[in-house]
């Protein structure tokens, strides 16, 4: 009885220390979030500008036709998914990379229709062992990334559909909407839509002419939406490790109480058992 006391002992400061643990991280994450929510926030002006001279020139040139503007003959489809480079985030991961690979079933019979970047060593190290079209990816990103963290495989994406080697290109990420709700989003990139359908606001004149400034606008205009999405990313993944560090705490203090409970009932019972056998053997010698 006094072993499985000290082993029930032992568990509830293993679980109290876990539980610190876990308390810590969450704090950490609710920081984290603050700062992801302000700087998603900060970048959304630069993309909505972007978005009101796109508009603006697509809108006054209907005769233009570029060919991120353009839908063509479907041979094969890019994805971009948008993971975390740690775990412990609940679902996060797992969400996001089901829906995908429920898109990829549903829409592609081979390896040959489709193929994938990733952002993030969780989606990373999940495609490339199961042999799926993994080709580019990006690790290792800091807590606030900077554009130039993904410039590279954003640019290239976007090249691979200029240059008709893919004829659709899909963003797959977290869309945040609270610190416990993100939502698993697998969105078209291009060919772009609905971006004669903003607010232009203002009359523009451009130098050399507006399809030229448009060729050239377009393609960054596909980056800045993959960068507002890594960002809307970053504040789902903080969201979403807050919550589930905060789950993890709550569900320890539940551990605790109940072997605590236990541990005093057991330790009452010794003790009653211990007195029971005193008295029994002052009786013996009486």
């Amino acid at each position: 009885m006094a072993q499985g006391i000290r082993e029930v002992k032992r568990r509830i400061k293993s679980v109290k220390d876990q539980r610190q643990i876990t308390k810590a991280m969450k704090m950490v994450s609710t920081a984290k979030l603050r700062r992801a929510q302000d700087q998603a926030q900060a970048g959304r002006p630069y993309a909505q500008k972007v978005q009101q001279v796109v508009a603006s020139i697509a809108a006054g040139n209907t005769s233009f036709k570029h060919p991120m503007l353009q839908t063509r003959p479907i041979k094969k489809t890019g994805y971009i998914i948008i993971t975390s480079d740690r775990g412990l985030a609940g679902g996060y991961n797992g969400n996001i990379i089901r829906k995908l690979i429920q898109t990829i079933n549903e829409n592609h019979k081979s390896q040959d229709e489709y193929t994938i970047f990733v952002i993030g060593r969780k989606g990373r190290d999940f495609f490339v062992k199961r042999n799926y079209p993994v080709i580019g990816e990006v690790v290792g990103l800091p807590e606030l990334p900077s554009f130039a963290d993904i410039k590279d495989i954003a640019s290239t994406a976007v090249k691979l559909y200029a240059d008709e080697q893919i004829d659709e290109l899909y963003l797959c990420y977290n869309e945040f909407e609270s610190a416990i709700s993100q939502i698993p989003q697998v969105n078209r990139l291009l060919p772009l839509q609905s971006v004669d359908s903003a607010e232009t606001g203002s009359n523009y004149e451009y130098e050399p002419d507006a399809e030229e400034v448009l060729a050239s606008i377009l393609p960054k205009y596909a980056e800045t939406l993959i960068f507002s999405a890594l960002l809307d990313a970053k504040a789902s993944e903080h969201g979403a490790r807050m919550t589930a560090m905060g789950n993890a705490t709550d569900n320890a203090s539940d551990i605790i109480d109940r072997l605590t409970l236990f541990y005093n009932r057991a330790r009452q019972a010794a003790i009653t058992q211990e007195i029971s056998e005193i008295v029994a053997g002052a009786n013996a010698q009486v």
